[in-house]
């Protein structure tokens, strides 16, 4: 509908200077912008009660007669209050509007309305204030509410829709071809807008969303694969030789198939001469993605190119740098260390060593990203929990070499249709063992009644020479149903743990404190450490055996699966206490998976259908264009529109066929609002 678009809102009757200003809040600049403002939910018109049947506090749609004519009112404060009479066959009600000085002009007498509100009952009978209504002729039976923002009412939006949708040409340009809408039983285009906005029906309001949803998803989807084909680049790193074999030979333990696959996907991509490699290596907490990165480091390194391993704090770079150092001791292969915190003489020489190629290997924080650090010959970069950083870094570090190799690493387990999505422009390799002699962690699930007896365990472990965290949520001032982690950290250090180090970790301090307590937990300088989920990802102690999660509820369960493999990792036992009072059934049922299964893709799956995608893309850093219709967490439709992405592209040159412009210039209109031109 590109001329509609071109149709300023304010060319709709009634929309004048303020009104569009209104619009222009919600996004909607033009009056094809309107009709993709998609209703919220919708009031059930057609289920009408007797006047008699109404029950005191109840929502309620009556079908009368006006009876009387209106009577109004001022109050002290110049208000006006309006009272009509109304009667159905089953007896009679009364009707209040404040402020609304044409209500006399808008219901007639004698003429009969479908009226609806909240009714009650009073000395004098039934009483309805401040109804909606609308002439009996013109009642739809699913009436559609629009989110709304000051100056602007559902009745004002829905007059403004209905314009809208009269200006449409009897045969609408649709975005989907005739064959692909017979082929996969689509609504076409003008019956889908017509009935999400104003439905014939509940059947005909479900195909017009299914329509709606699977086209959006579509456009996503094709965006998504566009955007990966332009991304890719000549491979100008091409590796010739492959020393996977000989890396492993070099363990004290063997790779799982899982990590062997994974290295096979990615040596394939690095030998191919048409594009380089550019792949996320998926896999839960501890299957092993850092000796998959570390074996290809290596092959890398003896085809005689440089490497950088990005991370993204200090203390999980450390962590790299130690685990990579120790894989690689029985080489000539240089590593180094690269961070903020080094002394300035300690990175000008690092720096040295990249520049002129002595160095093979860095292994760094953002100090990795600053113009001083320049790389002799660099052909391959690594970053752990790609999600902890924003996309100009990562293209930042990649400029530092021609085109080089990318391997994303993330210990967040995505389903894998979701996955498609988040990583459009990656391909994905899943590390889905995880390798022998890691620790069975018990999860338990217990309510604050038995916290104390929870809180002595912890304390029973710690003297047994084990280390232990507690999680609990930092909150705002004003939540006082929930303690922060400063008052709860003072509260235990008082009563059950006197005698024992405790530290304390969140989000609000600086990033030098945060560091010094997690290194100090880590030496077993401290014994308990009580933190919000900043310590999800990045502190590795196999000395701790317990993590206690406070309102475990208020987390996702993909969090409190990283949370739990916070714990495990060395020889002993270890436990997972969830602790959570809340009742409700969708609560215990997330809870409760996280007791029954280790599986993180199960998890995520699970957390995907009871949350939505929120917990994988945390505060929008994916870069993704904002959605008018679908949700991520709406698997059926994402495959079905991988479905009709793959059957577009297998039969149909989509680029340049003529059919498929429409669809083209939807893909441009949705990724406009990333930023992205690549796609317009």
């Amino acid at each position: 509908m590109p001329s509609l678009y071109a149709v300023k809102i304010e060319e709709l009757r009634g929309v004048g200077k303020a009104k569009a200003e209104c619009f222009y809040r919600l996004g909607i600049y033009s009056v094809g912008q309107l009709l993709t403002y998609y209703p919220r939910t919708y009031e059930n018109w057609s289920d009408i009660t007797d006047i008699s049947d109404v029950e005191d506090g109840a929502t309620v749609c009556i079908r009368a007669t006006v009876g009387s004519a209106v009577s109004s009112n001022y109050t002290r404060s110049g208000k006006i209050i309006s009272k009509l009479a109304v009667y159905d066959e089953s007896g009679g009600a009364e009707l209040v509007f404040f402020n609304n000085k044409y209500i006399d002009k808008m219901l007639a007498y004698g003429a009969e309305y479908v009226f609806r509100g909240k009714a009650s009952h009073t000395l004098d009978g039934v009483q309805m204030v401040a109804p909606t209504f609308s002439k009996v002729s013109e009642a739809a039976n699913l009436s559609p509410i629009y989110p709304l923002t000051a100056g602007l009412n559902n009745n004002f939006i829905i007059k403004c829709m209905k314009q809208a949708l009269s200006m449409l040409p009897d045969e609408v340009n649709d975005p989907l071809p005739d064959e692909i809408r017979r082929k996969f039983r689509l609504f076409g285009l003008k019956a889908a807008l017509l009935n999400i906005h104003f439905p014939e029906n509940e059947e005909k309001l479900e195909l017009a969303r299914k329509r709606l949803v699977a086209e959006e998803l579509l456009v996503l989807n094709l965006g998504l694969r566009r955007l990966k084909s332009h991304k890719r680049s000549e491979n100008k790193n091409i590796i010739s030789n492959d020393f996977s074999a000989e890396f492993e030979a070099l363990l004290p333990f063997s790779l799982t198939n899982a990590q062997k696959r994974a290295i096979g996907d990615c040596m394939n991509d690095m030998k191919s001469p048409e594009q380089s490699l550019n792949r996320l290596v998926q896999g839960d907490v501890g299957s092993g993605k850092t000796a998959v990165a570390a074996s290809l480091c290596y092959t890398v390194i003896k085809n005689g190119m440089q490497c950088a391993f990005m991370a993204p704090t200090e203390i999980l770079t450390e962590q790299h740098y130690n685990s990579l150092k120790e894989l690689f001791n029985k080489t000539d292969i240089k590593i180094a260390l690269l961070t903020g915190s080094l002394k300035e003489s300690e990175k000008k020489a690092v720096r040295s060593g990249l520049e002129s190629g002595e160095i093979d290997l860095v292994i760094g924080t953002h100090a990795l990203i600053t113009d001083k650090t320049v790389f002799n010959n660099l052909a391959f970069v690594v970053t752990d929990e790609q999600h902890r950083f924003g996309v100009a870094q990562r293209a930042k570090l990649l400029s530092k070499g021609n085109s080089p190799h990318l391997l994303v690493m993330s210990a967040t387990p995505i389903p894998r249709t979701l996955g498609l999505i988040i990583f459009g422009d990656l391909d994905i390799s899943i590390i889905d063992e995880l390798p022998p002699g890691r620790q069975e962690i018990d999860t338990l699930l217990i309510d604050s009644s038995k916290r104390d007896r929870a809180l002595g365990f912890v304390r029973k472990e710690i003297l047994r020479g084990r280390q232990a965290y507690i999680v609990c949520p930092l909150v705002e001032e004003g939540d006082s149903d929930l303690a922060s982690a400063e008052e709860y950290a003072a509260e235990l250090m008082l009563n059950h743990f006197s005698d024992i180090p405790v530290g304390i970790l969140h989000g609000k301090m600086k990033p030098a404190d945060k560091e010094a307590v997690m290194a100090d937990f880590q030496r077993n300088k401290l014994k308990l450490l009580v933190a919000t989920t900043v310590i999800e990802v990045g502190i590795d102690v196999p000395n701790a055996t317990i993590m206690m999660i406070e309102n475990a509820e208020r987390f996702g369960l993909s969090t409190l699966h990283q949370l739990r493999g916070r714990v495990g990792r060395g020889t002993e036992k270890s436990w997972c206490i969830l602790v959570s009072d809340n009742t409700s059934d969708i609560s215990l049922e997330r809870l409760k998976t996280m007791c029954t299964t280790r599986d993180g893709f199960k998890i995520a799956d699970a957390d995907l259908k009871l949350r939505g995608p929120g917990d994988f893309f945390g505060s929008r850093q994916h870069g993704l264009p904002e959605l008018s219709i679908s949700s991520l967490a709406d698997t059926r439709n994402l495959e079905l529109s991988q479905k009709i992405a793959d059957y577009i592209l297998m039969y149909y040159d989509f680029e340049h066929d003529d059919m498929y412009r429409g669809l083209r210039g939807e893909i441009s209109r949705l990724f406009k609002s990333t930023g992205d031109e690549t796609l317009n």
